[in-house]
């Protein structure tokens, strides 16, 4: 049976807060995922003071701030990822984070992280994406806006980097917060797939959780979705995340959806073969037979259990003879 890798992304939601953090380690560990992941940045290396906030994040915390001066209220520092580290190996689970400047990645690479994310819009990020192939020893790469082309571009630059396709999965995405169920586009995964040889998976921002659990029967080996303490907290990314049970019946809808996957050979389950007997049928006097009459289509029938001659033989049975007397519903046998 495959394991799906499921990273719970807490992200932001923290809101700055290490104690929320770790609440979000606590729901994460309850859940049963496999990461918990975090972001990793300075605010003043990833934006400018005029860049303004996307859509969806003016809907959740207004327009009277810019997307630095938002970003400054969720940065996580050097001691809390510490911290945090720390925190998830004490409860059992591993520590991720996405790091969305150079410094962070050495940040991260500082702290023993070996597998490395990256986030959709560090996609077309050149100087980002060498330096993550030589920080970490494996690397997730989310999709969100992007062409096929530049996907493709963004894996030739790891691959020149030293990286193989072994060391790389990539992640559908798409990076509406929430995303529309039209946009989700779920086969553009096994195009990923078919196109770049490479591991696939999914990354969610749709309301609810089936479409990850479809992402898992297509063939994701690994599901990242946002999830929070509560969704009416204040924040830009809360809205669109799981609350802690709807993680945890995600992540057991998807350990399920495994188990149903199965090994690819069509035989009957050890939980069945005992209906065999009882299910089928076997061929049977219609009414009493006498010894010596011919067996017909008219005093034979088909009932069960199906513990008799199986009615796959009706053919090499009519016109034998009955070697005894049959009573009506008897099990015939030659």
């Amino acid at each position: 049976m495959s394991h799906t890798l499921i990273i719970a992304e807490a992200g932001v939601n923290h809101n700055g807060s290490l104690e929320n953090a770790k609440k979000l380690v606590d729901a994460a560990v309850k859940a049963g995922a496999d990461y918990v992941k975090f972001q990793t940045f300075k605010a003043e290396k990833i934006v400018s003071k005029e860049a303004g906030k996307a859509a969806y994040q003016q809907k959740n915390t207004g327009t009277s701030e810019t997307q630095l001066e938002m970003l400054r209220k969720l940065e996580l520092s050097e001691a809390a990822h510490l911290e945090l580290i720390e925190y998830c190996k004490s409860k059992g689970i591993q520590f991720l984070s996405t790091p969305f400047d150079l410094e962070s990645i050495d940040l991260l690479k500082k702290l023993g992280v070996t597998l490395g994310k990256v986030p959709s819009g560090e996609i077309t990020n050149l100087p980002y994406l060498r330096k993550m192939a030589a920080a970490f020893t494996h690397l997730i790469m989310s999709t969100g806006m992007a062409e096929m082309a530049e996907i493709k571009a963004a894996l030739e630059v790891l691959l020149k980097a030293g990286m193989s396709r072994q060391q790389i999965t990539v992640l559908h995405c798409n990076t509406e917060y929430p995303t529309p169920m039209a946009d989700v586009n779920l086969r553009a995964m096994l195009t990923i797939k078919e196109d770049i040889k490479v591991e696939i998976g999914y990354s969610d921002h749709t309301p609810g959780i089936e479409v990850p659990i479809a992402a898992v029967a297509l063939g994701a080996t690994v599901i990242e979705k946002h999830f929070t303490l509560d969704r009416n907290m204040e924040g830009p990314d809360h809205k669109a995340s799981l609350e802690p049970d709807e993680l945890l019946n995600m992540v057991s809808s998807i350990r399920n959806i495994e188990k149903a996957l199965g090994n690819n050979v069509k035989t009957p389950s050890a939980s069945e073969i005992n209906n065999i007997k009882i299910v089928r049928k076997s061929i049977v006097a219609k009414g009493p037979i006498a010894k010596g009459d011919p067996f017909t289509e008219e005093n034979l029938t088909v009932k069960r259990p199906g513990t008799g001659i199986s009615p796959m033989e009706w053919d090499n049975v009519i016109g034998r003879i009955a070697a005894k007397d049959f009573r009506e519903d008897e099990m015939i046998t030659l």
